[in-house]
């Protein structure tokens, strides 16, 4: 089972993933970016002042790898994956830095990209806290840590979850760190026990 945790930067995503480390010692835990060479490529992208659609293949790049690498091989051996990013990031980040090139329609153009070979995610754990609140705690430290640019991607993760209601657990963000810890393990272990039952 594949369960990735999505969010803006500054929810608290990397502090829940670290935590069910503890909660979920044998599952296969992993991120995007990556730590391979793809990962670093991305990472300088995103420090950078790199193109953003030459970025959106970086991060394409580091998703291939990562599927073929980390996650397919994982599931294969009937493992619960956990995520810090995946897809979902991509749909939701590169779009608002694509929206204001010429290329029309991005999110749809990259979810396109991507589903020729993704593997979607079982369930989506979206960490929910409002673009200011996300931006005061990042830091603002690159161009994705913005709070205008943080609207935009929020807005594009609103649509997605529209689109897939299902799938997307959301988990109040404002709380405090033990608090969306306590909230996230549940969601974990519920999500866990429906699809094994």
């Amino acid at each position: 089972m594949l369960i990735t945790l999505e969010g803006l930067d500054g929810s608290g995503k990397t502090t829940v993933w670290e935590a069910l480390h503890d909660s979920h010692p044998d599952a296969t835990f992993t991120r995007e970016p990556t730590e391979s060479w793809y990962g670093e490529a991305v990472n300088r992208a995103i420090d950078g002042d790199a193109d953003p659609l030459a970025t959106l293949f970086l991060f394409t790049a580091d998703h291939a790898d990562h599927l073929s690498r980390t996650i397919r091989p994982a599931l294969e051996n009937d493992e619960l994956v956990i995520s810090d990013r995946y897809s979902d990031s991509r749909y939701a980040y590169q779009a608002a830095a694509l929206a204001e090139t010429d290329l029309t329609r991005p999110m749809e153009y990259i979810r396109g990209i991507h589903q020729a070979f993704t593997r979607p995610p079982d369930a989506t754990i979206y960490i929910d806290v409002d673009p200011r609140t996300a931006a005061g705690r990042s830091g603002a430290t690159n161009q994705f840590e913005q709070e205008a640019f943080l609207a935009k991607v929020d807005a594009n993760y609103e649509r997605l979850i529209k689109a897939e209601p299902d799938r997307f657990v959301r988990v109040d963000g404002t709380q405090s760190p033990e608090e969306v810890i306590d909230a996230v393990e549940s969601v974990v272990d519920r999500l866990v026990e429906t699809h094994q039952g």
